[in-house]
């Protein structure tokens, strides 16, 4: 990732919260293939607004990172 982002990394909803409730009560009632379907079409219509193939990339390595930070998967457990 180059040192200068192409994403918008500081705080770009208007509202937060709402946004947030959206996203589960998008999720309600959904079992977890469905909800990870419904995910992955978020992802792809959202990537298809975006459109900029460099700034997909660096969000998905960045959404890589923050995972692991998150949770370490098996291959950086201690």
């Amino acid at each position: 990732m180059s040192t200068l982002s192409l994403l918008h990394l500081h705080q770009n909803l208007d509202d937060f919260e709402a946004f947030y409730s959206m996203l589960d009560d998008s999720h309600a009632g959904l079992d977890p293939t469905r909800s990870r379907i419904l995910d992955t079409q978020l992802v792809l219509l959202l990537a298809n607004h975006v459109g900029d193939m460099a700034v997909l990339r660096e969000a998905f390595a960045l959404a890589r990172v923050k995972l692991d930070l998150i949770r370490p998967g098996p291959e950086n457990a201690d």
